[in-house]
């Protein structure tokens, strides 16, 4: 087995472009993934490279590195509308989890599940992916193309999740419902952003998770609640005139697929109105 640390990012796509090494930054969906007695012929750990790492503000958003922890995301000075995401980050795993493991690192793992996607989601994020010949951008809701199935190719590599510009008066929210409260794979799981003005939604965007094969934005309660009175939110139909269509969900053991709709209603509703009651 190799190992490589590079430490510079341009090194890494080299690499990248010469071999088929596993990416790696925190581990924490890579070593449980490991089948008893398996090898990995060639580790590519990014975690030295310093154009992967923090959380930064550009003039046109935020950009989060390949190798930002969930930590680094509840430990950064962002605005409400990423309130979500913290929340968000908090339900990764413990305290070790979120120290090591990474936001890329969770999209790149493309599980239902994934607790950072709903957030970035309803962020409009994108991400940003590099070979040692381009550099492309594509929106979240392209990159995650099913069940541990990303758009990237055997020579490229996340390199950050680019997040636009969001309002300053924006305000977000995140719920998770498991079969307990901490340290659990969730039957369902809403994040949402929404602003007001004059007392009426301007913009809402809201986002399920653990409810379909890739989590999934609902344009259609967005269209539905865009122009309603804040107060008035509490008492709406959440999944009336196919609200939830977008979402497929399938029965397992952590319930079925009747109560993940229910479940996923409730939860677009109390998350909305919670992020409305963020709005000053």
């Amino acid at each position: 087995m190799s190992y490589a640390m590079p430490l510079t990012l341009p090194e890494a796509l080299a690499l990248l472009r010469d071999g088929s090494p596993r990416i790696i930054a925190g581990c924490t969906d890579f070593f449980p993934a490991q089948a008893p007695g398996a090898r990995t012929e060639s580790i590519l750990d990014i975690t030295a490279i310093s154009d992967c790492r923090g959380i930064s503000e550009m003039a046109d958003g935020w950009r989060i590195g390949a190798a930002a922890t969930w930590t680094d995301v509840v430990r950064a000075p962002l605005p409400p509308a990423f309130d979500a995401l913290k929340l968000a980050a908090r339900e990764v795993g413990s305290i070790q989890i979120q120290n090591r493991g990474t936001v890329v690192g969770n999209l790149c793992n493309a599980s239902p599940a994934a607790d950072g996607v709903p957030p970035l989601l309803a962020l409009n994020a994108q991400v940003e992916i590099a070979s040692c010949d381009a550099t492309r951008t594509v929106p979240l809701s392209a990159f995650i193309q099913g069940v541990r199935k990303v758009d990237l190719a055997a020579d490229e590599m996340v390199v950050a999740v680019i997040v636009p510009k969001v309002s300053a008066s924006a305000q977000s929210a995140f719920l998770k419902l498991g079969s307990r409260k901490h340290l659990v794979i969730s039957i369902a799981m809403v994040a949402a952003v929404v602003e007001v003005q004059n007392g009426m939604l301007s913009d809402v965007r809201v986002a399920v998770g653990s409810c379909s094969a890739v989590a999934q934005r609902l344009p259609g309660l967005e269209a539905r609640l865009i122009g309603c009175a804040v107060g008035d939110v509490p008492t709406l139909d959440f999944a009336a005139q196919d609200s939830l269509a977008p979402l497929t969900p399938i029965s397992d053991v952590r319930g079925s697929a009747e109560y993940r709709m229910d479940v996923a209603a409730e939860l677009c509703r109390r998350a909305v109105v919670q992020a409305c009651e963020g709005v000053s």
